[in-house]
């Protein structure tokens, strides 16, 4: 039995693995979580599955030397790689953008911009209150508002689109911006740390077939800047004066002043991602049991 054991454990390979080979291991690891994650949370999800069929009838065929088949698969295998970089153009920019603007921390190295090091939070707890002001008292009378908060990636595209402000924020002047017949009221509002640094911004529109067909362009346009961006967007209805928060693709419609002051706390230290935004999203239905 002994000799047995011996033998098997003599013939059976194990490689030296040295510290190198454990960062690869790694390096590897991260980043094909990080490109599986980024094809879930994109159309690439559903083109990937059609991708996936694909292969599996060019495995049957190989099985079954169908060499027509395999003929036509090799033949457009170069082609498909170009279609694909063609059609994934805009996603692949914005997975770079975001690969770009991201801060990596490395053990006590931090590679962000010095003048960042000292900010302990976004904004402050007064311009947190003066949001929640603002878009309630807009939604009171039916004022159509549309409020951008920039978290760590940078809208500048964005605010060029629109007009420099450069403003503290504050309650009434939110409240003027979106105020009908003002040369402001007609587009979004930027709000970069406790400043409003842009007015009548355009914003793209997301084309989710899953929204309401009975929201308007404004809850469209926040959604589209919230998959754009890591952006948190704050929605009020002109029609229905309720308020509303996209974030990461997603939109929670009709949230109280409670709701909407606690998640604008959460932000001031922490960026919302997309995953982060369902637990965001879940602790929300709780909050509105409790009320």
């Amino acid at each position: 039995m002994n000799t047995t054991v011996q033998n098997f454990f003599s013939k059976l390979y194990i490689p030296n693995i040295s510290w190198t080979d454990i960062i690869e291991i790694i390096i590897i690891a991260v980043v094909l979580y990080n490109v599986l994650l980024w094809i879930k949370n994109n159309k690439a999800w559903a083109i990937l599955k059609g991708i996936i069929v694909i292969i599996l009838f060019a495995l049957v065929a190989y099985v079954l030397n169908l060499k027509t088949i395999l003929w036509i698969a090799g033949k457009t295998i170069s082609v498909g790689i170009i279609a694909l970089v063609i059609i994934f153009q805009p996603e692949l920019r914005r997975a770079l953008e975001q690969l770009g603007r991201k801060k990596f921390n490395i053990g006590i190295l931090t590679l962000i911009d010095p003048r960042d090091r000292d900010k302990e939070e976004r904004f402050s707890v007064k311009t947190a209150d003066e949001i929640v002001d603002a878009c309630f008292a807009m939604g009171a009378v039916k004022t159509g508002a549309l409020i951008v908060i920039e978290q760590d990636m940078l809208l500048d595209d964005y605010e060029k689109t629109g007009i420099a402000v450069d403003a503290i924020v504050t309650s009434q002047l939110l409240i003027n911006i979106f105020e009908h017949n003002t040369p402001l009221h007609d587009g979004a509002v930027i709000i970069r740390g406790n400043r409003v640094v842009a007015a009548t911004c355009y914003l793209p529109l997301t084309d989710n077939v899953n929204l309401s067909k009975a929201l308007g362009t404004r809850h469209r346009a926040g959604v589209g800047i919230s998959e754009m961006t890591d952006s948190m967007t704050i929605i009020v209805s002109e029609e229905t004066g309720k308020v509303s928060v996209a974030v990461g693709g997603e939109l929670i419609h009709d949230i109280d002043a409670d709701s909407l002051k606690n998640k604008l706390e959460y932000i001031r230290k922490k960026t919302i991602d997309v995953k982060s935004f369902k637990i965001w999203r879940g602790r929300l239905k709780h909050e509105r049991k409790d009320i």
